[in-house]
């Protein structure tokens, strides 16, 4: 059996122009190459599975005059050290390493030192790297990866460039896995590949794992929506859909049976508030063209969201995302879970009436001061 490569490695970007979502990142170190500015000392931070050790692993080839690893990958090799931090924080691990860094390289311009998880070393390893990176060789360039920069000592950032990497787009991640799919002769449906990248919440990384898992459950080389859900666990949108109904109806005991039937199917009682949050906030955005951008959704379901939000006002869609997002905060403390959700539904359920009382009464007070 041949052994399996997963996509994450795969599909590791080789150049800066492969790197997915970081174009503020890329091209400004393209341009310090370019112009020969580049700092000796940089930091980069950001959320996990952003891409932090691939920029540095292409800026230590580029710096050589190695566009890809394929050119002279043992000379490029030999010039670029990889330390990780989590498991070799002492002062004498960094003392090996500022042992090493005496010696110029022996072919090409500069030797690259990337230290991952930085933040995990100890401050007596902190302070003994500080002189070095503040007066390092010419041919030494350190590049630190960490996704804690509150961790790293004000002394080691101040001796730093840094780069802050973001969270990668929903769209872009989409997008990168329809090109992975499509190289891999995959079918994957659109809302299925939305689903991925919301659940790996601004990681590549983890939207390539989960990626790979789908297909590995999906004996026939297909991606489909259903089987995303079944497989991460997620409710269906139909879910949210039905509920939302049932509220503009003011039809209370659907909407218990709906909860009863998510309970029955496994799901928590405090993921269905959250999504239906979710939900309550994606109608509201629907109503006006300018705020649909914000929406996170495949076309078909926006189409879904903005027929739905016709149907019920803006205040009764204000008025329940603060009974859910005070539902929210109390699940926890609630001693009878179940029961807290159930009243929570049934609030909802009745909100359109009572909105439509408070503003009968108003008018009415209205009427009698005119009359007065």
């Amino acid at each position: 059996m041949e052994s399996f490569v997963v996509s994450a490695r795969k599909y590791r970007p080789l150049g800066f122009d492969e790197v997915v979502g970081q174009g503020h990142i890329t091209t400004t170190l393209k341009n310090a190459i370019d112009n020969n500015h580049l700092a000796q000392a940089l930091l980069f931070c950001g959320p996990r599975g952003v891409g932090k050790t691939t920029c540095a692993r292409i800026l230590s080839r580029m710096v050589n005059g190695f566009e890809t690893e394929s050119g002279d990958a043992q000379t490029s090799n030999f010039n670029i050290y990889e330390l990780d931090a989590a498991s070799n924080n002492s002062v004498d691990d960094i003392r090996n390493l500022i042992d090493q860094v005496r010696y110029p390289p022996q072919q090409g311009k500069f030797k690259v030192y990337i230290i991952d998880e930085v933040h995990m070393l100890s401050t007596a390893a902190f302070n003994a790297f500080l002189k070095t990176l503040e007066e390092p060789p010419s041919y030494a360039i350190f590049i630190l990866a960490t996704t804690e920069k509150h961790k790293v000592l004000p002394t080691i950032l101040s001796r730093c460039q840094i780069y802050d990497f973001n969270r990668i787009e929903i769209s872009d991640i989409v997008y990168q896995l329809q090109k992975i799919a499509e190289a891999e002769g995959i079918q994957a449906e659109d809302e299925a590949l939305h689903l991925i990248a919301q659940k790996a919440d601004g990681a590549l990384r983890d939207a390539l794992s989960i990626f790979d898992l789908i297909v590995t459950f999906s004996s026939d080389n297909k991606i489909t929506y259903q089987n995303t859900i079944k497989n991460l666990h997620i409710l269906d949108y139909d879910y949210y859909f039905k509920v939302a109904d049932f509220f503009r109806e003011e039809n209370m005991s659907g909407s218990l049976l709906i909860f009863d039937e998510i309970l029955k199917n496994g799901f928590d009682g405090h993921n269905f508030l959250v999504g239906l949050q979710g939900h309550f906030r994606n109608l509201l955005v629907c109503k006006t063209p300018d705020t649909m951008k914000l929406m996170e959704v495949p076309e078909n379901l926006k189409l879904r969201y903005q027929e739905q939000s016709k149907a019920l006002s803006a205040s009764y869609l204000l008025s329940g995302l603060n009974i859910l997002n005070q539902f929210d905060m109390n699940y926890k403390s609630s001693k009878n879970q179940r029961l807290h959700v159930e009243l929570c539904l049934m609030k909802l359920a009745n909100l359109n009436r009572a909105i439509t009382l408070a503003n009968a009464g108003s008018s009415e007070e209205g009427a009698k001061k005119k009359v007065a």
